[in-house]
C-alpha cells in the first residue's frame, strides 16, 4: 500500500478523522478494555487509521461495561465508545488457518500492530511478532502486558490492581494508620497507555529512517514503579521504604489537602515566595517574618509545621468556600478547590480546553465523554469519532487494505472467520 490508503480509508469513518498528524499511519488494534484499546484511541485521535480486531464469537468484553446507551432493546457501551473512538470494527477469528493468514495480509499494508495479551499468546497462535515482522520488516510491533514480554513473571495473568500491588505504588497510597489503598483509578492500565504511545511513535520514526520495524514492551508493573516519585531513591540511598502518607507530600509542606467551608482544597504554597504573598493575600503580612517560619526549610520541620502552620491554614480556609479561596489567591498562589466529576465536566476552563466533547450516536443520542489532552497547533487532534459496532467495517477494510475480493469476503463469513 502507499502511506495514502490510510488516510483514504479514515475519510470513510462517520464522525471520524479527515486530517491529523498520523494521516496515513495504519495501525492493527488486537486489544481489548483499557490499556490497549486507549493506546490505539490516541493514535487514532491524532489521525491514524486505527482497525479494531475483535473475535467475533467473543469481542472485547468491554462492550458490556457500564453506563449504557439505550434505544428501545439496544444497548451501547459508553465506556467502550470512550476508549474505541475513531476506530474501524473488524472480526477475526485467529485460532482458523484463514484468520491467521487474513491477520498477515493486514499486517503487510500496516506501520503499527497493538496486542495486549499475555506474552506467548500471539506466538500460540502463530502470528506473534517474528511470524508478522517476517510479512512486514518495517512493522512496529506494540505489546502491552502486565509483567513484561521478558522476566520471570513474564505469564502471570495480570489486572491494573496487579501493576499497583507489585509495581510499589499500593503500599504506598493511603493513610499511615489504615491499610494501603488502591489509588482511585486504573493507573497501571492507563501509565502503561501512555508509553506504549510513547515508544510506539519512536519506534514509528526510526521506522520511517531506517525500514526496519521493532517490538515495543510495556509492562504494567514497569509503568506503575516509575510513578512512584523518590521512592526508589530514598530507599537505595537512606534505606528508607516509604510508606502511606494520606494527603501529605514525603517532605514538602504544605503541600496538602485542606478542609474549607464546602469541601476541600490543595493549597501548596511552600516556596518562600508563595507564602509570603499568602501571609499578604490572607491579612497576616507580619507573618511573612515570623523568625520561626519565615523560611522554606524552616517550614519543612514536622514539629514547626504542626504547631505554626497546619493551624494558621485551617484559619484561613475554614470559613470560606472553595470559590472563595480561589477568588482571594487569582493567579497568585497555587490553591485549587478539589472537584468532583460533576463539577470538572461543568469548569468553564475544561470547556475552553475541549476536554469534554459531544458525539451524536445514531439511534442512542448523545454522549458526552473525555476529549484530548493533546493540543496541537497546526495538526489537532480530532477526538468526537464514534465506535465501532462489532465487526462494522469488515468489508471496506479487508478490501482497501488486504485487497480481498467480495468471493474472498464472501467465504470468510461464511466460515464464521469474520
Amino acid at each position: 500500500m502507499t502511506i495514502n490508503d490510510g488516510g483514504a480509508l479514515a475519510g470513510m469513518l462517520p464522525g471520524g478523522l479527515s486530517e491529523g498528524a498520523l494521516r496515513g499511519i495504519v495501525v492493527l488494534d488486537i486489544t481489548r478494555v483499557v490499556a490497549g484499546p486507549f493506546c490505539s484511541m490516541l493514535l487514532a485521535d491524532l489521525g491514524a487509521t486505527v482497525i479494531k480486531i475483535e473475535n467475533p464469537r467473543e469481542p472485547d468484553y468491554a462492550r458490556d461495561f457500564p453506563p449504557k446507551l439505550t434505544a428501545g432493546d439496544e444497548e451501547f457501551s459508553g465506556f467502550f465508545a470512550q476508549y474505541n473512538r475513531n476506530k474501524f470494527g473488524l472480526t477475526l477469528d485467529l485460532s482458523t488457518e484463514d484468520g491467521k493468514e487474513v491477520l498477515k495480509e493486514l499486517a503487510r499494508s500496516a506501520h503499527v500492530l497493538v496486542e495486549n495479551f499475555r506474552p506467548g499468546t500471539m506466538d500460540k497462535l502463530g502470528v506473534g511478532y517474528d511470524v508478522l515482522r517476517a510479512q512486514n520488516p518495517a512493522l512496529v510491533y506494540t505489546a502491552i502486558s502486565g509483567y513484561g514480554q521478558t522476566g520471570p513473571y513474564r505469564r502471570r495473568p495480570a489486572y491494573d490492581n496487579s501493576a499497583q500491588a507489585t509495581g510499589g505504588l499500593w503500599s504506598m497510597n493511603g493513610f499511615p494508620d489504615r491499610p494501603p489503598a488502591r489509588v482511585g483509578t486504573i493507573i497501571g492500565d492507563l501509565s502503561a497507555t501512555l508509553y506504549a504511545v510513547i515508544g510506539t511513535l519512536a519506534a514509528l520514526r526510526h521506522a520511517e529512517k531506517t525500514g526496519q520495524g521493532q517490538l515495543v514492551d510495556v509492562s504494567q508493573q514497569d509503568s506503575v514503579l516509575s510513578l512512584t516519585e523518590n521512592a526508589v531513591v530514598s530507599y537505595t540511598v537512606d534505606g528508607k521504604v516509604p510508606g502511606p502518607l494520606g494527603n501529605e507530600h514525603p517532605f514538602v509542606k504544605p503541600y496538602e489537602l485542606y478542609p474549607c467551608k464546602d469541601g476541600f482544597v490543595f493549597f501548596g504554597g511552600y516556596t518562600d515566595k508563595f507564602w509570603r504573598l499568602s501571609c499578604h493575600l490572607f491579612g497576616e503580612p507580619e507573618l511573612a517574618d515570623d523568625p520561626e517560619i519565615d523560611t522554606m526549610g524552616k517550614r519543612f520541620e514536622p514539629e514547626v509545621y504542626e504547631r505554626r502552620i497546619r493551624p494558621l491554614l485551617h484559619k484561613w480556609f475554614e470559613q470560606r468556600t472553595k470559590t472563595e479561596l480561589e477568588e482571594i489567591v487569582g493567579d497568585a498562589v497555587p490553591l485549587s478547590a478539589v472537584k468532583n466529576i460533576g463539577e470538572v465536566v461543568d469548569d468553564p476552563h475544561i470547556a475552553a480546553r475541549d476536554m469534554i466533547v459531544e458525539v451524536d450516536y445514531p439511534d442512542f443520542g448523545e454522549l458526552r465523554m473525555f476529549g484530548s489532552p493533546i493540543k496541537l497547533g497546526t495538526t489537532p487532534t480530532q477526538p468526537r469519532g464514534l465506535a465501532p459496532k462489532v465487526g462494522e467495517h469488515a468489508d471496506s477494510v479487508l478490501r482497501a487494505l488486504a485487497g480481498l475480493d467480495e468471493q474472498r469476503i464472501a467465504d470468510l463469513r461464511a466460515k464464521g472467520v469474520i
